[in-house]
């Protein structure tokens, strides 16, 4: 991680994490729900506002337009720092504060989702080699189980070591974001161990 990039335009730097901290607070579900009249995702369902819950409160329209804008969030604050001609440390770190918004968003008490989706929105935008493996790693488990939750996990268990191969620069921000990606996911977790995730196998 180059340090010296975020010492140079250090109120850049800031601009950007904070640009991208408030775009991932802009919560895609809950706003979609609110605008289609149905209920706030975080009251119904899994609880999670996230595209999976909204598809069964809402839809596929709902779901695929909440998708659409959780994978954005990730993607906008990388392409911008990339733009204004930062380093890859800083596209980074401006992305994992999108991720971090989306799990916290200051717009709505801090009570977001999970981050799957805006997760894969800034590996692509980051480097496409990297999230073409994470990608892979989550179709190759969820064709084999049909469980989303663990095909996530894995997957961005796989994305921080194709990281370290190929953008060491952008390794701390990224193993930091897998980590609370796992933390998000202690529900599942705890649920895989006792045998009561129900993958899509399970479901009529």
């Amino acid at each position: 991680m180059d340090f010296s990039t975020l010492q140079e335009a250090w109120w850049l730097v800031l601009l950007l994490c904070l640009g991208g901290y408030l775009l991932g607070s802009v919560s895609s579900a809950i706003l979609i729900c609110k605008a289609l009249g149905y209920p706030d995702p975080r009251t119904e369902g899994s609880s999670n506002p996230g595209a999976t819950n909204v598809l069964r409160i809402a839809g596929k329209p709902a779901a695929a337009m909440t998708l659409a804008g959780d994978v954005l969030k990730g993607v906008l604050p990388v392409l911008a720092a990339v733009l204004l001609n930062q380093s890859m440390t800083v596209a980074a770190l401006a992305g994992f504060c999108a991720f971090l918004g989306h799990l916290f968003p200051a717009f709505f008490q801090l009570r977001g989702g999970k981050g799957v989706a805006t997760a894969f929105g800034l590996i692509f935008a980051l480097h496409w080699p990297s999230g073409l493996v994470t990608g892979a790693t989550w179709l190759l488990v969820f064709g084999l189980f049909r469980v989303s939750s663990l095909a996530s996990m894995l997957a961005f268990i796989a994305m921080p070591v194709a990281i370290h191969m190929w953008l060491p620069a952008a390794f701390w921000p990224m193993l930091l974001l897998t980590a609370m990606l796992l933390a998000r996911h202690h529900s599942n977790i705890r649920n895989l161990l006792t045998g009561k995730e129900l993958g899509f196998r399970n479901k009529q």
